[in-house]
């Protein structure tokens, strides 16, 4: 059990460290691919700036993988118990993060909105300027079909702004995209549609977070298991 279940993430890692890094890598190559697939969009090509993002998690299942497949294996209590304290680390700021969401949810909207004033920063001195910044925010505005952190005023006075005289088309869903036509339309911020989003779907997150933290828990236990049991043989 603990080699089929560690295996399936190592061979994910695996996958995700692979693609994060061709995305890196070869990114000529990974934009004429995503041009070839039919009815693809344009802002797919976005992809290319979530490479760093592949590369950790796949990272991190891989080390996970590693641990678990050659800790039951080589029957290594070392290993064992070092995938153990990781595992344990991970279900311990998932359940704090989730105890501040439920019981701190207005200081956390506070402090996400005290950090949105770095944010509105980085949009007006890096929009258009930094490609990685631009590209991310692109995703994001395309994808939850808002516009900026909190509104159009983000980008306001922006080097954005000042060097197009125009704001981005996902602000109006056109283009030139004027400050009045911004104005008019009713796209909202990007930090209240996710706020929205997760309101909106907030069972299927709950459930999702629960069976994560099952999987978590059952992959605990099992390693223990293993753990005593190895000692044991060794006493």
């Amino acid at each position: 059990m603990m080699f089929l279940f560690n295996g399936i993430i190592f061979l994910a890692g695996a996958v995700i460290l692979g693609v994060g890094i061709w995305v890196k890598v070869d990114s000529g190559s990974v934009l004429n691919f995503l041009q070839n697939i039919q009815g693809a969009p344009g802002e797919l090509g976005q992809v290319l700036n979530v490479g760093y993002l592949l590369i950790a998690v796949g990272a991190v299942l891989l080390i996970l993988g590693f641990l678990g497949c050659c800790g039951a294996i080589r029957e290594s209590r070392c290993m064992l118990l070092l995938f153990f304290i990781i595992i344990l680390i991970v279900f311990i700021v998932e359940v704090a993060g989730a105890i501040v969401l439920l019981v701190f949810k207005p200081l956390a909207e506070n402090l996400i909105k005290q950090v949105g004033g770095e944010v509105v920063k980085s949009i007006r001195n890096d929009y258009g300027k930094n490609s990685d910044v631009t590209g991310l925010w692109n995703s994001t505005m395309t994808t939850l079909k808002c516009c900026g952190f909190n509104n159009y005023t983000d980008f306001t006075n922006s080097y954005f702004v000042n060097d197009t005289k125009s704001y981005p088309f996902q602000c109006c869903n056109r283009v030139p995209c004027t400050e009045m036509t911004a104005f008019n339309s009713t796209i909202p911020g990007c930090f209240p549609a996710l706020k929205k989003l997760v309101d909106d779907n907030a069972v299927i997150i709950i459930a999702v977070a629960l069976g994560i933290a099952a999987l978590e828990l059952a992959a605990m236990i099992v390693s223990m298991i293993l753990y005593c049991k190895i000692g044991s043989k060794q006493e």
